[in-house]
């Protein structure tokens, strides 16, 4: 499998969000779940982090596998519904209608953005599985 390897076509960053000297990049995924080949959960824990937000691309196979892996391992989640992709209109409205709710808290960026600019919390709305 050549998708996701460093040097490799489609592995690079975007210049537009390319990492600043100072952010941590992690590497090794090969699969769909972020957590399961790599030192995320090792590095999110190390800094104190305990709330996670995903967005990406494929809406119903990455950024759903590593959702539901942050979940089970107590991370509160946040999932970006109108920041994902998928191949699909039908699979993307799926996740985020079906099982997006069961294992985060679904929101579109301008509402987190605005969590972020003020006191407010997003409304839990995890259904707690």
């Amino acid at each position: 499998m050549t998708a996701f390897v460093k040097g490799q076509w489609g592995a690079d960053f975007d210049e537009r969000f390319a990492p600043e000297p100072k952010d941590i990049v992690i590497e090794g995924k090969r699969g769909l779940d972020a957590f399961g080949s790599t030192n995320l959960d090792f590095i999110l824990r190390s800094k104190g982090i305990n709330k996670v937000v995903f967005a990406g691309f494929l809406t119903n196979r990455g950024v759903e596998s590593t959702m539901r892996s942050a979940y089970e391992r107590g991370f509160k989640v946040v999932t970006l519904t109108d920041a994902v992709a998928a191949n699909s209109v039908e699979e993307g409205e799926s996740s985020v209608r079906f099982n997006y709710p069961m294992f985060s808290t679904p929101a579109t960026s301008d509402q987190f953005i605005a969590t972020l600019e003020s006191s407010t919390t997003l409304p839990e709305s995890s259904r707690g599985y």
